[in-house]
């Protein structure tokens, strides 16, 4: 059960390690771009290639897809980037309903797990799989595996390697639970609510630029929210989407957002302890650039 290009890669790894794929759930095809063509969602694409049988529920409680899936007889359900499954559905495969989730359980529960973890400046994250119960991401871990955060990485590229080193995570839990050989750990037992981090959804108030915090604090927003949705700021009543930066911690008597530029080859601006050098970006109504490309088309007032 998956939907968007990050569920593809686990997908893959299931089909290239063996696995009997008796059924693939995933979005109904709905209408995008400028044509409104219906668009098929990237697993249904994929699982057509491989000549999969496919399923596309509106409604996950519509009786005639329980009826579809009970007549699947799967041993097991892999969730991976879809959407809140009900309990007639979790509950249904006598191994359960794993789940690919892209963090070190219990830290980062919701929505955003990548985001929020390059957005917090974590050294490191991960991937866990683990058993589907009621309340969300809280059910048993079975594997995690540990990915390094370097201090530039966006979250683009962490979701890269997360959605392979996921794909990898998922093929060993169903190796070792066919095996009988997993042992659960329930969560309640290593939750510290007091130190818990959440991956709440992102909202536009989280991707806005507040020039008076930190450049280190405003240098992980900008990773952590791109590609998308991206953290803005404004420029000349414009938005102005910012995807990489470069922080410099010196001192100045600048107010907070001021930008410098000397035309030509930077663009910075202001922030309590320093600058945050711009080094991508979009400008409302133009397209994604270098600041040297933007700077050659773009006349300060």
């Amino acid at each position: 059960m998956g939907t968007p290009e990050f569920a593809v890669a686990s997908l893959q790894a299931l089909v290239n390690a063996g696995c009997t794929i008796v059924g693939v759930i995933t979005a109904p095809d709905k209408p995008a771009g400028r044509g409104m063509k219906l668009t098929q969602s990237a697993v249904k694409k994929y699982a057509e290639e491989q000549g999969l049988h496919i399923l596309q529920p509106e409604k996950l409680k519509n009786p005639d897809f329980i009826t579809s899936l009970q007549a699947l007889q799967a041993d097991v359900q892999v969730v991976v980037a879809f959407r809140m499954l009900p309990e007639i559905v979790w509950s249904m495969p006598p191994m359960g309903t794993i789940n690919v989730h892209g963090s070190l359980l219990p830290q980062y529960r919701g929505a955003a797990p990548i985001n929020w973890a390059v957005i917090n400046g974590e050294p490191f994250t991960g991937v866990t799989t683990f058993k589907l119960q009621h309340a969300i991401d809280t059910g048993n871990i079975l594997l995690q595996d540990t990915i390094a955060i370097d201090a530039d990485t966006t979250a683009g590229e962490l979701h890269d390697t997360m959605k392979e080193t996921g794909a990898a995570l998922l093929v060993k839990t169903l190796t070792q639970l066919a095996a009988g050989i997993v042992t659960e750990l329930n969560q309640s037992s290593i939750v510290n609510e007091a130190v818990l981090r959440h991956a709440p959804k992102i909202f536009t108030d989280t991707c806005r630029i507040s020039w008076e915090q930190p450049a280190s604090q405003i240098h992980n927003l900008i990773r952590g929210l791109s590609p998308y949705p991206g953290a803005f700021c404004l420029l000349n009543d414009k938005m102005l989407k910012i995807f990489r930066s470069k922080k410099e911690i010196v001192a100045h008597g600048l107010t907070p957002g001021t930008p410098q530029t000397d035309g030509k080859n930077f663009l910075k601006f202001a922030c309590t302890d320093g600058f945050i050098q711009v080094l991508e970006m979009q400008l409302e109504g133009k397209k994604r650039m270098q600041t040297e490309e933007f700077l050659r088309g773009y006349r300060f007032a």
